[in-house]
């Protein structure tokens, strides 16, 4: 940690005026947005004006995973447009973005500056919490409800006001600058000063998903129905294989047709395949949009990393291109500055397996 950390620099830095500054009271929700993401330290960050943070990390040039913070998500957010610079490798791009800048940071040092006082993980309540078989009660009343009163009963779980709370208050003075946190738990106690390094932005991966070749659509009600048959798979998986149908041929299989699954989870490894099918019930998949029948097959080292980003969300949009490009939609629930809910994103693109995009 202490490559990455640097002492506030003595002369032109401290007198920079910052392009970006942000606040929030209670940094878990921030923190947890990040780590859902954190399974790879290069991580790309990008702020803009009227809009917020996102931020991208990848993995062996298949898997691309973007979190989504909202300025509002903030108790302040003041972005200097006029003080806003290009970095030396954005010079030569014939489309800057005059209302955005981006850098690179080592998210794990941000992670571990953000936890500096040991407040800013969830609770131990929150895996606790989630180890009901939610995937096998069928006839358990919650399942009638929408999902966001049980993730938010969760989420209060983990954030409670009965805890010590990390307040934040980030800067930024634009390229060559490092980003700067000052973190306090609370008005009376010890403040301190992180200045991170921030580098060039380096060229991500480019997944873009086309809608209009969209070949599956589904909308779980609540995240748990995915993220409990997930749990079920073993972790010697090598692949995980989506399998759907449209629900015209299902419905035809029933008049003598060999069956076919609405939806399927397929997971193969070295000691069998365990398959999971799901009910065309919309207590289960809110949404359900099929044109073809489909089948793509991942490496379940890399559906895995949704894990986190899903063990925290109320609901999952799972779509499939037509060339097998998979997408992930996470929705967060976040709590505004001045009261009630909004809702951030967490979105994971993946490649499927070469073999099954040649078919």
């Amino acid at each position: 940690m202490s490559q990455m950390l640097m002492m506030s620099q003595p002369s032109q830095p401290d007198k920079a005026k910052p392009l970006l500054t942000a606040s929030v009271h209670d940094v878990r929700y921030f923190a947890s947005l990040l780590r859902g993401i954190g399974f790879s330290n290069r991580a790309s960050m990008r702020f803009t004006a009227g809009s917020g943070i996102t931020v991208t990390v990848e993995e062996a040039r298949t898997l691309l995973a973007t979190s989504y913070i909202y300025a509002d998500h903030f108790d302040e957010w003041a972005f200097d447009v006029d003080n806003l610079q290009a970095a030396p490798s954005q010079l030569s791009a014939p489309d800057i973005d005059r209302h955005a800048t981006s850098f690179e940071i080592p998210l794990n040092i941000l992670l571990e500056c953000l936890n500096i006082f040991g407040t800013a993980n969830m609770s131990s309540s929150s895996s606790a919490g989630s180890k009901h078989k939610q995937w096998r009660r069928t006839s358990d009343a919650s399942d009638n409800d929408d999902g966001r009163r049980l993730n938010t009963n969760r989420i209060d779980q983990h954030f409670g006001s009965n805890e010590k709370r990390t307040s934040m208050r980030l800067t930024y003075a634009g390229p060559g600058h490092p980003l700067t946190l000052v973190l306090a738990e609370d008005s009376s106690g010890p403040t301190t000063t992180c200045d991170i390094s921030t580098f060039d932005s380096e060229p991500n991966l480019e997944l873009p998903f086309d809608a209009e070749q969209t070949a599956l659509k589904i909308i779980f009600k609540s995240s748990f129905w995915l993220r409990d048959a997930l749990a079920e798979l073993d972790p010697s998986c090598e692949k995980i294989t989506l399998i759907a149908n449209p629900v015209a041929e299902v419905q035809s299989a029933q008049r003598g047709i060999p069956a076919k699954p609405l939806f399927r989870i397929q997971g193969t490894g070295a000691f069998g395949t365990t398959e999971m099918d799901y009910p065309n019930d919309r207590e289960v998949l809110e949404t359900f949009e099929c044109s073809r029948s489909v089948s793509f097959s991942y490496r379940f080292a890399h559906i895995s990393r949704t894990l986190r980003a899903l063990q925290n969300s109320t609901k999952t949009s799972l779509r499939l291109e037509q060339e097998g490009l998979l997408s992930l939609q996470f929705l967060v629930p976040v709590p505004r500055p001045r009261g009630g809910m909004s809702d951030s994103f967490i979105e994971f693109r993946c490649l499927a397996l070469d073999d099954d995009v040649a078919q």
